[in-house]
C-alpha cells in the first residue's frame, strides 16, 4: 500500500482583505498508509486543500508532502502518474464532448494503438455501468452521471492512489450506492473527503479537519462522533438566532 506523508505542512495564501496571509492548513503531520482514508469537516475547514496537496495541485507554503518518498513539488509528474484525482465538480476535469472521448484522452499516453485504446475506454466505462452513455454529450448527462464518467477516466489509467474530493455530492441514491460498491472493490489506496457520514464510516481511518488542523485522527465511528461534537459546540457558540 502506498504511503502519503505530510511533514509539518502549512498552506497560507494572500488575501485582499488582510495584511496577514490566510492559513488554510497549519503544521500538519500525517503518515497515511491505510487502504481507505476518509476526511471530514465543515466547509472551509481545509479538507480540499489537504487533498490537493497529495498530487501537487496545491504546493505547501512550508513543509513537504510525499507519495512513496516522491516529493509532490520536485517530482510532481511522477506523483501525478501515481495519484488520480476526482474533483467535486466533474466539469472541472471532463474536457471532451463525450465520455468515451474523455476516457480515451486519459489513456492516450499509456495506450498508443487507437483500437486498443477504444477497447480499454469501453472497459473502464462498462465497469461503472456507463457504456450505454459513452457517446452522449457530457452536457446531456446528469450531475451524477458526469461524476461517474470522471471517475472512470481516472480509474482507466490505474493509479496507485485515488483521491476524491466529496465524490457523492451530486449523486442520487442509486449512483451513490454504485459509487460505494465500486470504491469498496478497488485495490487502490483511497483518500476521500466527504460530507456523507455513512460513507465515512466505511473507511479504515478518518481525519477530522477543523480550522486547518487535524482535530481528530482515528477510527471511523470515533471520528464521526468527534465531528458531531465539534458541530454541536459550534452551534452553542453561535447561539440561537445566529443562523
Amino acid at each position: 500500500m502506498p504511503v502519503v506523508t505530510f511533514d509539518q505542512v502549512t498552506v497560507a495564501v494572500e488575501t485582499d482583505h488582510s495584511p496577514e496571509p490566510k492559513v488554510l492548513l497549519d503544521a500538519v503531520n500525517l503518515e497515511l498508509k491505510e487502504r481507505r482514508v476518509g476526511v471530514i469537516g465543515a466547509n472551509g475547514s481545509g479538507k480540499s486543500t489537504l487533498l490537493r496537496l497529495v498530487n501537487g495541485l496545491v504546493q505547501p507554503t512550508a513543509g513537504t508532502v510525499s507519495v512513496n518518498g516522491d516529493n509532490t513539488v520536485r517530482a510532481v509528474r511522477k506523483v501525478r502518474r501515481n495519484v488520480g484525482f476526482v474533483f467535486t465538480d466533474p466539469l472541472s476535469q471532463l474536457v471532451m464532448p463525450t465520455g468515451r472521448e474523455d476516457v480515451e484522452l486519459s489513456l492516450r499516453r499509456s495506450i498508443k494503438n487507437g483500437t486498443e485504446r477504444r477497447h480499454a475506454a469501453e472497459t473502464a466505462l462498462e465497469r461503472l455501468g456507463l457504456l450505454r452513455l459513452a457517446d452522449q454529450s457530457i452536457y446531456e448527462l446528469s450531475g451524477g452521471e458526469r461524476q461517474l464518467v470522471a471517475l472512470a477516466a481516472v480509474l482507466a489509467v490505474d493509479p496507485a492512489v485515488l483521491v476524491l474530493d466529496e465524490p457523492s455530492t451530486l449523486l442520487d441514491l442509486r449512483n451513490r450506492e454504485l459509487l460505494r460498491r465500486t470504491l469498496s472493490g478497488l485495490e487502490q489506496q483511497i483518500i476521500m473527503s466527504t460530507h456523507d457520514l455513512d460513507l465515512a464510516r466505511e473507511m479504515d481511518r478518518v481525519l477530522v479537519i477543523e480550522s486547518g488542523k487535524v482535530a481528530f485522527d482515528g477510527g471511523p465511528e470515533e471520528a464521526v462522533a468527534a465531528y458531531r461534537s465539534l458541530c454541536m459546540d459550534g452551534l452553542q457558540t453561535q447561539g440561537p438566532g445566529s443562523i
